[in-house]
């Protein structure tokens, strides 16, 4: 039996109908799946739109950057270098961990094809490594204020070789330097994905703008 990570739930479905898309969410480094919670009513979805929002809570674990304390992290990050020295077997723990809830939400009758992978700073890593890699074609890829970890460990897919992926940053961040997004867009664009890329004057963070943007892009790719 799959041991499920615990998650927040949040149906948009103003029509009732039965839920036929979903969005899996990753936060970042010490929050919680309630941290994007809030945003959904904010989006703008379409009237017909029957989704489902999936906010998963990182397991707690020991950070070596802040200190070795314990708090919801996908995976330990052992130095703050540009390049972000990283523990490349626990994002693909984390990984499967979310794959385990792409299934879970196919079993309940979304199809891939209509799951977007969405994640915030350490979340958008995790995303990067599930949506790249998933063996069938999904929705879309939403990558917020983060950067691709790990290039050289995912096997790249061919079905999702056209999936739409947004890339969002703070051209501000302190957290996530804007160029660790930029040089994720640069790396997908010449391997030939289709890539749109914004910044925000904010810093690690997300802006009402910003929200509205996703949103419509939300609208487009769970059309």
């Amino acid at each position: 039996m799959t041991d499920y990570l615990d998650t927040v739930i949040v149906e948009h479905n103003p029509s009732q109908k039965t839920i036929n898309r979903a969005v899996i969410w990753l936060h970042g480094l010490g929050a919680s799946g309630h941290d994007f919670e809030p945003v959904v009513p904010q989006l703008g979805l379409a009237d017909d739109m029957a989704v489902r929002f999936i906010f998963p809570h990182a397991p707690k674990r020991a950070v070596t950057v802040n200190g070795g304390m314990v708090m919801p992290a996908w995976y330990d990050i052992l130095e703050m270098s540009l390049e972000r020295k990283i523990d490349v077997a626990q994002i693909e723990e984390s990984a499967q961990q979310i794959n385990d809830l792409i299934s879970r939400e196919v079993e309940r009758g979304v199809s891939p094809e209509h799951i977007v992978i969405a994640g915030f700073s350490q979340g958008g890593a995790v995303a990067y490594h599930v949506a790249l890699g998933y063996p069938e074609r999904l929705a879309g890829l939403m990558t917020l204020s983060t950067y691709l970890a790990t290039n050289d460990n995912i096997d790249y897919s061919a079905a999702n070789k056209d999936m739409p992926i947004l890339i969002e940053h703070g051209s501000h961040d302190p957290v996530v330097p804007v160029v660790l997004g930029e040089q994720a867009q640069q790396l997908l664009s010449d391997k030939g994905y289709n890539v749109a890329y914004h910044t925000y004057p904010m810093a690690h963070q997300v802006c009402m703008p910003q929200i509205q943007a996703i949103g419509t892009w939300l609208n487009a790719v769970l059309a």
